[in-house]
């Protein structure tokens, strides 16, 4: 059974937009863990433009579940990881003008420098998941350099509003989920999902999570953090 794990980044884009100090990560996080999820997602950018150190700190002493950071592979972020110790890192990529994580991390073109995090963030005993597009070449990759897990980029899939090209997307998503949990890699997927999409997934056993924001923090501003993650969980666990 796929498991969910929540990510509160935009409870603090909402913080940031006024400068306030509120509302608090950790509580949606405390809020999230109520209703079942099972685990918090953050992603502390390199501009800071949502999530905070601070944040980041706080939220290893509160969640109770599991703790994922979501982090370029840069010297500053494994330093902070490595102090941190949240219980999995996502290498993701970063671009500082784009509106949220566009396109899945090369692995390929930047091999060096990801294998070279991977194996810092192992000697801290911190495994390690790769954001990577649904592309069996860059799944191949990730097994070579020692990559715990992948996370699938369900973008491509989410976005498409024609239904060829959905079909054509979220095919891709199966293949890639398919061949790596044949690489003995565990396989987590998210970007952009929402209470519609996650349904097509339904009966696709080798994705272990799935990784969901903003659809959750939308709904929860309308209905309440442990609403809209209870409404999400239970069509997770349906599925």
């Amino acid at each position: 059974m796929a498991g969910l794990a929540v990510n509160v980044d935009h409870i603090a884009t909402l913080r940031q937009a006024r400068g306030t100090n509120y509302p608090d990560p950790m509580a949606a996080a405390v809020l999230a863990e109520l209703a079942g999820a099972d685990g918090i997602v953050v992603h502390l950018r390199q501009d800071r433009r949502h999530i905070q150190d601070r944040d980041v700190y706080l939220l290893k002493k509160t969640v109770a579940s599991k703790l994922i950071l979501e982090m370029a592979a840069t010297d500053e972020m494994i330093k902070i990881a490595s102090d941190v110790k949240p219980n999995l890192v996502t290498l993701v990529p970063e671009k500082r003008e784009e509106l949220t994580t566009e396109g899945g991390l090369d692995i390929i073109t930047h091999k060096t420098i990801v294998e070279k995090a991977i194996c810092a963030l192992h000697d801290q005993g911190i495994e390690v998941s790769l954001f990577i597009d649904p592309d069996p070449h860059q799944i191949n990759q990730a097994r070579e350099i020692n990559a715990d897990m992948i996370e699938i980029h369900t973008g491509a899939f989410c976005d498409a509003v024609d239904p060829e090209k959905k079909d054509h997307a979220f095919s891709t998503v199966i293949e890639a989920a398919k061949k790596a949990y044949q690489l003995n890699l565990g396989v987590n997927a998210g970007h952009g999902l929402c209470y519609n999409t996650i349904k097509r997934f339904k009966g696709l056993r080798e994705i272990d999570e799935f990784s969901i924001g903003h659809s959750i923090i939308s709904r929860a501003a309308l209905v309440g953090m442990e609403k809209a993650v209870a409404d999400m969980l239970k069509l997770v666990k349906e599925l």
